[in-house]
């Protein structure tokens, strides 16, 4: 008798148990979708580097911090709305943030306009974040190499008036401690949706 009372209070037990896991599973929300979009298989960045203007030229590799997100944005100083509305914005996210997770995010600029902008560009990028990192070089191919990965692209002309004309791709980049491109975001995401995918990738990083 006590032999058959055990094992019934085992099946009972066993059924508890997987009647939990299943109601556990049920009642879990499904993982939240990222506003930015992948790349498969992820472009490996951490290996470029551009100088940084804001450390006397000292080179920057594109790779975060362990545990940290690198925001990176592909522009120049003279655009008149792309580039300073995206700062803005990832400024404003990042204070809809929780402010150990907003101290993880690092954010650079490079500049696509390096004629115009090298001697400026730290003191433009400081007026968005304190300590941003200005990167820029004024050789080309240098420029386009560490572009292509990104599928950066960006054309400079001079008009008939004699005024220069720019064209870029106006995307942010979040690029993860192992040097890969985590995320893209394109231009118009929303304040919200940029912190919450920060967030997100923070709560998934290696560290």
């Amino acid at each position: 008798m006590r032999r058959r009372r055990r094992g019934s209070g085992l099946r009972v037990g066993v059924l508890f148990v997987a009647a939990s896991v299943l109601a556990g599973a049920c009642g879990s929300d499904p993982p939240r979708e990222l506003a930015g979009y992948r790349r498969e298989p992820a472009p490996s960045v951490g290996e470029l580097s551009l100088p940084d203007l804001s450390a006397a030229g000292d080179e920057f590799n594109l790779r975060a911090d362990p545990g940290h997100l690198l925001v990176v944005y592909f522009g120049y100083t003279n655009c008149p709305d792309f580039c300073p509305t995206t700062l803005s914005d990832l400024k404003l996210a990042t204070k809809r943030m929780k402010a150990a997770d907003a101290a993880r995010i690092d954010v650079a600029m490079a500049t696509v306009d390096p004629e115009r902008d090298l001697p400026i560009l730290p003191d433009y990028i400081a007026s968005f974040f304190d300590e941003g990192h200005a990167l820029g070089t004024d050789d080309e191919q240098r420029l386009a190499e560490v572009a292509a990965p990104f599928g950066v692209s960006y054309n400079i002309s001079e008009a008939a008036d004699g005024s220069v004309e720019v064209s870029h791709t106006t995307s942010l980049y979040a690029i993860d401690d192992t040097g890969h491109l985590a995320l893209t975001w394109q231009f118009g995401v929303s304040i919200d949706d940029l912190a919450a995918d920060m967030t997100q990738l923070l709560e998934s990083s290696s560290v």
